[in-house]
């Protein structure tokens, strides 16, 4: 078993505005917690990926194709992969996601790796 906090897993910049920590990867998930900062927004973009979460906090556009769905504390999520989509926080308070990825997504484990290395 492995358990973590948030508070020992050293975040990554993803982009400007919006910092990720693999908090827990294993052979088939990844958890990805992610933090976006008001008006931040993860440009419409896609994976091979399965993605689903949750908003843990705040509320957010996100964009699938020609959908917009606004997104709030509690609302759960899914991307099959392949499909393009788009984040923008709205409001006055940071929004915070924690992303499931299948298979777990090689770039964010190498800079997950990097920013545990310089510590």
């Amino acid at each position: 078993m492995q358990v973590v906090s948030k508070e020992n897993v050293k975040g990554f910049l993803i982009i400007q505005k919006v910092v990720g920590r693999v908090l827990l990867s294993g052979e088939r998930l990844m958890f990805l917690l992610v933090e976006i900062e008001p008006d931040g927004v993860v440009p419409e973009h896609s994976h091979p990926h399965e993605q689903m979460g949750i908003c843990l906090k705040g509320k957010a556009e996100f964009q699938a194709g020609e959908k917009t769905t606004i997104v709030e504390a509690g609302m759960a999520y899914w991307f099959p992969p392949h499909e393009k989509h788009g984040v923008k926080v709205i409001g006055h308070e940071n929004g915070v996601f924690l992303d499931v990825f299948s298979p777990p997504r090689e770039d964010y484990l190498s800079k997950q790796k990097e920013v545990t290395r310089n510590i």
